[in-house]
């Protein structure tokens, strides 16, 4: 395994369907600070709209549009991180500090870390940075009640990120952080 320092962070930007999860990558990488980041784009669905919202923002984004990232992590997941390898080795992407992964909505994130984590190339070059939640300030407390999915997300998150909170009434944000600490104790939520 590569020395830690050495290690490239992959963080996971995951949050249900509708939580601002592009919007909020699409504000990070609009930041000089994260000008030398890679995306990779998970898109579930025939036709994937959300490379087009980040691809002026960064040259390195690569679309995975075959379906839910955690569907067909192992092959798809290894393959795009030693693509992405390879090609920054050999000069025809931009250098990059950092990885951001973008998954669908209905993604589970914990598989995908689990790759990153388990897989001995991947170990070599890479390291789990953190995995950041987005959660719908209107739509979430619902979400969190139907959809399991929505729940995965929440209790895998290093930070939680609650979106659209000028639009959700005092007593639905409390509700919502309620259920946040319920599911997840540790992480900030912002």
């Amino acid at each position: 395994m590569g020395e830690y320092s050495e290690q490239t962070p992959v963080n996971i930007i995951t949050g249900f369907l509708g939580s601002g999860k592009t919007t909020l990558l699409k504000g990070l990488l609009s930041a000089p600070d994260l000008a030398d980041t890679a995306v990779l784009i998970n898109e579930f669905g025939a036709v994937g709209l959300d490379h087009e919202l980040v691809q002026n923002v960064t040259k390195s984004v690569l679309l995975l549009d075959n379906g839910c990232l955690c569907c067909a992590i192992r092959s798809d997941l290894q393959g795009a991180l030693r693509d992405l390898l390879s090609r920054r080795q050999s000069g025809a992407v931009p250098s990059f500090r950092r990885v951001v992964i973008d998954t669908s909505g209905l993604a589970d994130p914990a598989p995908i870390a689990y790759t990153l984590l388990a897989e001995p190339i991947l170990q070599h070059h890479f390291r789990l940075g953190g995995i950041i939640t987005t959660v719908d300030a209107i739509n979430g407390g619902d979400q969190l009640r139907r959809f399991p999915e929505s729940v995965k997300q929440v209790a895998v998150a290093d930070r939680l990120i609650v979106t659209k909170t000028d639009l959700a009434a005092p007593g639905q944000l409390s509700a919502l952080h309620a259920s946040l600490r319920r599911l997840n104790k540790s992480a900030p939520v912002f």
